[in-house]
């Protein structure tokens, strides 16, 4: 049964309402049977939303199933990311890291889904909408975070930093960044202040990983296929209208000359690593989308990923388009 009759305060509309499309793509992945990610929540969150009723939650209920362009391509490039991006963070608290920001948290259920380390802390930066939303749908199911979870209200386009210090973030201890889809939203001068103020409040062991897309590198035809028209014409979310236009900056290189240690990967990197995932092909939408680890002053590894070509490990400045296109397939010293 839906809990919501009426509009819903940030998630029906703009950058919010993506957040419900990946909260689909989880709940779908969840119940595969070689599922790379499973969050038990994730179906609530569609469910409590409206004019989300034909939404898919369960892979026999995807047409076309792994052809399908929206749910099955896009869909499991969303699940894939969730397995990469968990797996990040986890690694991150086994080497001791007790301090995790999710930046655009969304509607992502980490605090409660993943086995988190005793003392553990997870800050949600999100949008007041967002988190409100989130929170009465957590509230119906019960649930119950695994780690100690602060939700923080903040508008990423402008100074977040206060907001997440009033929260009781801890900057002399290592974090422990994520910013999972959320970099494609944000203008160039935006992401550079971000950049500057993750720098700014990491102490060495400092972890971070984030997802770019490099939309110029997208030609008309890739922005006229399938997984793109088809997310706006079957449920009205226009992706290439919300990307931030115009060349992205080097945040690879600019964290390399500060000191990080700085990999990028192709989605499909990973692909191969778990042996399941999207795979690449002709006028692909997936292509320009790259994902970056970095490790704050130290030469630990930066990732999860595995040491294979087509990843790059940064120790200085690389162009925008080169860590967008992933053509750097070894060590750069």
């Amino acid at each position: 049964m839906r809990t919501a009759a009426g509009p819903v305060p940030g998630v029906t509309a703009g950058v919010g309402r993506t957040a419900l499309l990946v909260a689909a793509a989880r709940a779908v992945e969840t119940h595969r049977p070689d599922a790379l990610a499973r969050d038990p929540f994730a179906a609530a969150f569609v469910r409590a939303a409206p004019d989300t009723a034909d939404w898919p939650l369960h892979p026999d209920e995807v047409p076309g199933g792994a052809s399908d362009p929206l749910w099955g391509r896009l869909g499991r490039y969303f699940g894939l990311r969730t397995r990469v991006l968990d797996d990040h963070l986890l690694a991150s608290a086994r080497a001791g890291v007790r301090q995790v920001v999710l930046l655009g948290a969304g509607l992502d259920s980490r605090a409660f889904r993943l086995d988190w380390p005793a003392g553990t802390v997870v800050h949600e930066i999100d949008s007041a909408g967002v988190l409100a939303f989130k929170q009465s749908v957590l509230d119906g199911t019960g649930a119950e975070p695994a780690a100690e979870r602060r939700p923080c209200a903040a508008d990423l386009r402008q100074d977040w930093t206060a907001a997440l210090l009033g929260s009781g973030f801890d900057p002399s201890a290592p974090t422990a960044w994520l910013a999972e889809g959320l970099l494609l939203y944000l203008s160039a001068e935006a992401e550079r202040r971000l950049i500057d103020d993750v720098d700014r409040l990491s102490v060495v062991g400092s972890t971070l990983a984030y997802e770019i897309k490099e939309v110029t590198a997208e030609s008309p035809r890739v922005r006229g296929g399938p997984v793109y028209t088809e997310t706006l014409e079957r449920i009205g979310i226009d992706l290439p209208g919300l990307f931030a236009t115009g060349p992205r900056p080097d945040s690879a290189g600019a964290l390399a000359d500060r000191g990080w240690r700085v990999a990028v990967h192709r989605p499909y990197d990973f692909t191969a690593l778990h042996g399941r995932g999207p795979l690449p092909e002709p006028d692909d939408a997936l292509a320009a989308n790259r994902w970056i680890f970095a490790t704050a002053g130290r030469s630990c590894p930066v990732g999860p990923g595995p040491a294979e070509p087509g990843r790059s490990v940064l120790t200085r400045r690389l162009s925008p388009r080169a860590a967008a296109g992933g053509r750097a397939g070894r060590d750069r010293g």
